[in-house]
C-alpha cells in the first residue's frame, strides 16, 4: 500500500505567528533557525478518515500537527484494528533516523500538517542541538501519553472513557490557548461520537448514554454539535478515575 495524496489546500503561516509554536519541535528556535525551517517546511492538509501514511511505508518527511487530530493504529494480519494513541496539535509525526512508519496515521478530523523535508531537518537537528533536545521531551511525553491510553482502553469503566478523553482534549486545547485549566473550559470536541466510539472501544449507544449522564449532572454543558464546556474541570477529573497523588481513590 502506498501512502494517501494528501488534499491541496492553501495554507501559509509564518513561523512566528504559528498557533503550535510555544509547543512544537521548534518552541525553542532562535529567529535565524526559523529562517533555515522555512527553506525545508512545506504544509499539507487532509480530509477527516484519509489516510496520512501507512505503517511500513518510506517517510520522506517528518511533521507536527497544526490543526485537527489524527490517529495512530495498527492492524493485525487478520484484519483486527486497534488505535494507539491520538496526535493532537502540536504532537510530532516520523522519526528522525528512522526511514518508514511504524504505525497507520490516519486524520480523524480535517488536518493541517506542518511538514519538513526528512535529510535537512535530521542535519539541522545535528547543527541545532536544542531542536534534538526539544524533540526527546515530547517523546517523554508520547510515552507517557501511551502510558495513559493503555490504563484508558485495559482498566476504565465507560464513563471513565470519556471523562478521559475530553480531559485530554481539553488539557490540550488550553496549553494551546495559554490558558489555565483550574475553573470553566470551553473548546470544540474534534471527534464525532462514532470516531469516539471506535477509538475507545465502545458502541455508539453508550458513548451517547454517558456524554448524556455528563450532561445532565452538569459536568458538562454541550453547545450545538460540537462545543463543549467544563464548567469545573477538577470536578470532571475526578470522573477520569485517574489518582495523581499516588494514593487511592476512595
Amino acid at each position: 500500500m502506498t501512502r494517501a495524496t494528501s488534499t491541496l489546500k492553501t495554507y501559509n503561516q509564518d513561523c512566528s505567528d504559528c498557533p503550535i509554536r510555544h509547543r512544537a519541535v521548534c518552541a525553542r528556535c532562535e529567529s535565524d533557525e526559523l529562517e533555515q525551517l522555512e527553506q525545508i517546511k512545506y504544509y499539507r492538509s487532509f480530509e477527516a478518515g484519509q489516510t496520512v501514511v501507512w505503517a511500513g511505508d518510506t517517510m520522506d518527511f517528518v511533521a507536527s500537527v497544526v490543526t485537527g487530530i489524527a490517529t495512530l493504529s495498527q492492524t493485525m494480519e487478520d484484519g483486527r484494528r486497534q488505535m494507539v494513541g491520538l496526535l493532537l496539535p502540536s504532537d510530532f509525526i516520523g522519526r528522525p533516523g528512522r526511514s518508514t512508519s511504524a504505525y497507520d496515521v490516519t486524520a480523524a478530523t480535517d488536518t493541517v500538517m506542518c511538514c519538513f523535508r526528512k535529510k535537512p531537518f535530521e542535519d539541522m537537528m545535528l547543527r541545532t542541538p536544542h531542536i534534538g533536545q526539544r524533540l526527546l521531551e515530547m517523546t517523554l511525553d508520547e510515552l507517557d501519553a501511551a502510558r495513559e491510553w493503555m490504563l484508558l482502553l485495559g482498566r476504565k469503566t465507560a464513563r471513565e472513557k470519556i471523562s478521559s478523553l475530553l480531559t485530554i482534549i481539553a488539557r490540550r486545547d488550553a496549553s494551546l490557548q495559554l490558558t489555565m485549566t483550574d475553573g470553566s473550559l470551553s473548546f470544540d470536541l474534534p471527534l464525532t461520537r462514532e470516531a469516539m466510539s471506535e477509538y475507545l472501544g465502545l458502541t455508539l449507544e453508550t458513548v451517547s448514554r454517558q456524554m448524556s449522564s455528563l450532561r445532565k449532572e452538569g459536568l458538562i454543558v454541550t453547545e450545538g454539535k460540537r462545543h463543549i464546556t467544563i464548567p469545573d474541570f477538577d470536578r470532571l477529573l475526578e470522573e477520569t478515575g485517574d489518582d495523581s497523588d499516588g494514593g487511592f481513590l476512595m
